[in-house]
């Protein structure tokens, strides 16, 4: 093993590297600002999401503030963990220097990763837990050893707690094991043991959900109006194409699982890579959900291509040196390496009339957080001591109401207020309301709710994603109805 080391820490510190570039870019992202939000309210869970991601929120708060750098550490340490396992699973499966140093190469180049492993999100924690099961899966259909069953299950436990996804890959795994093991499972005693422990695992988070009448089917019916239903039945496949070269790995993997007599005993990650796949396509999920299921058909494939190339390693490593330039060539497309003038040079964007540059969603979603907050806290501070005991700051949307919450702290801002997302789970605050300033809400609701209002600023910025430009702030008074009586009629809102 002691071997291997330095081919994979060589390859971890180059995209540990490439993260240092990019990570401390642009800025917080308006899921990020969520997600550190929702940490200064630990709970079982919350409308949108598991409780994982608040509890490594709280953890990077108390080491890093709300460092931008610090914050995104948490995900590019679970990107790296990922490439260490992949390597590993190569490592078990009988794969030698050649295997490893592919299966780690693979999530080096595979570009969509460094999004997913910068940005403070469930999704990177997902893709890890992912692959800490299929390790340990691996590792029991080497061994039947029972430990590594019961670790499976911990590791699929855990990611639920994260993402609600990896139920995908629990039944995926369930069906395969019953196809492949038949009786040799049912009748393993562990096999229940794990499925208890899983069970005690999840039962608070499942308590929580069933006393707050299941919040998250409520956000999966919102998401799938809103988003999923627009997706084109091929949408999903079409998404895994955006990454040829790493694709061709994984089928050759795939490939190997079912035809390649020496791993045959590892039939089962071939059915549940194939059933992940289906159930996915036939749900209509993102595209970048299955991303999880790669790293492990990664080392798979790898393995397979070392049998291949025996005695041919100049051919395989010109192929491979080719393939990683050109792979590189695509990095600031998904992780801000570059300064933002220098990405706008790079993608060749032009800017609109209005001076605006169209950037894709999530860089636009990294800018205008600031600015928004400054325009709010130059307003609250020019309030008298008595008027800012009777203010309350509205926010429009979650992104907004993040951003005056975790941005805010450093300009002495009150909590804000918010009936979007899990912000309406903590109500609308203790404050009178008498004085109201609003942030994106627009002028039809104000004049509905209050006696005496003013404009005070329209803010815009030339980078911003649409619906965070142009907008409006207000400085409201004599409120018509109170905040606290208006809200329990916007729960019907949370998810809009």
């Amino acid at each position: 093993m002691k071997k291997y080391w330095p081919i994979i820490l060589g390859l971890s510190l180059f995209k540990l590297l490439i993260h240092c570039f990019g990570n401390q870019n642009y800025g917080f992202h308006r899921d990020e600002l969520l997600h550190l939000s929702v940490s200064k309210h630990l709970d079982w869970g919350y409308l949108e999401f598991p409780p994982f991601i608040a509890l490594v929120g709280k953890l990077s708060h108390f080491l890093f503030g709300y460092s931008l750098f610090g914050t995104r550490l948490f995900p590019t340490v679970a990107g790296i963990g990922i490439l260490v396992l992949c390597c590993m699973i190569a490592i078990e499966i009988g794969g030698k220097k050649k295997a490893v140093f592919l299966s780690g190469l693979s999530i080096v180049i595979f570009i969509a990763f460094y999004r997913n492993h910068m940005l403070f999100q469930p999704v990177a924690f997902d893709q890890l837990f992912w692959t800490i099961s299929f390790y340990f899966l691996v590792r029991f259909l080497k061994t039947q050893q029972n430990q590594y069953l019961f670790y499976t299950g911990l590791a699929l436990a855990i990611g639920f707690m994260n993402k609600y996804t990896i139920l995908i890959l629990l039944v995926s795994i369930l069906v395969s094991l019953l196809l492949t093991q038949g009786k040799k499972i049912i009748q393993n005693k562990w096999f229940y043991l794990t499925g208890l422990l899983a069970l005690v695992i999840v039962l608070p988070n499942i308590i929580w959900q069933i006393s707050h009448d299941f919040p998250i089917l409520k956000h999966f019916q919102k998401l799938n109006e809103i988003q999923l239903e627009q997706l084109d039945t091929f949408d999903f496949i079409k998404n895994q194409l955006h990454a040829p070269f790493t694709l061709l790995l994984a089928l050759i993997g795939l490939w190997a699982l079912f035809f390649d007599k020496s791993i045959q005993h590892y039939k089962t990650i071939g059915f549940t890579f194939i059933l992940v796949f289906l159930l996915m396509w036939v749900l209509k999920s993102k595209g970048y959900y299955f991303y999880a299921a790669y790293p492990v058909v990664f080392a798979f494939g790898a393995y397979k291509l070392e049998k291949l190339t025996v005695n041919r390693n100049i051919i395989l490593y010109s192929i491979v040196g080719c393939i990683s330039l050109l792979s590189f060539y695509f990095i600031p497309k998904s992780i801000p390496i570059l300064p933002i003038q220098e990405y706008i040079t790079y993608e060749k964007l032009e800017p609109q009339e209005s001076g605006r540059y169209i950037l894709t969603s999530d860089y636009a979603d990294m800018f205008g957080w600031e600015e928004q907050v400054k325009c709010i806290a130059s307003m609250y501070h020019s309030l008298s001591e008595e008027e800012k005991q009777k203010c309350i700051l509205l926010a429009e949307n979650y992104g907004e109401a993040g951003a005056l919450s975790i941005l805010g702290e450093k300009y002495n801002l009150p909590e804000p207020v918010c009936s979007h997302g899990s912000f309406w789970l903590w109500g609308p605050g203790k404050t009178s309301g008498e004085i109201v300033i609003t942030l994106g809400i627009e002028k039809p609701v104000i004049e509905k709710v209050f006696g005496a209002y003013q404009l005070q600023k329209t803010i815009q910025h030339q980078y911003a994603i649409d619906e965070e430009n142009n907008i409006p702030v207000y400085l409201c008074k004599q409120p018509k109805i109170t905040i606290k009586e208006i809200w329990p009629t916007l729960e019907s809102h949370v998810f809009d």
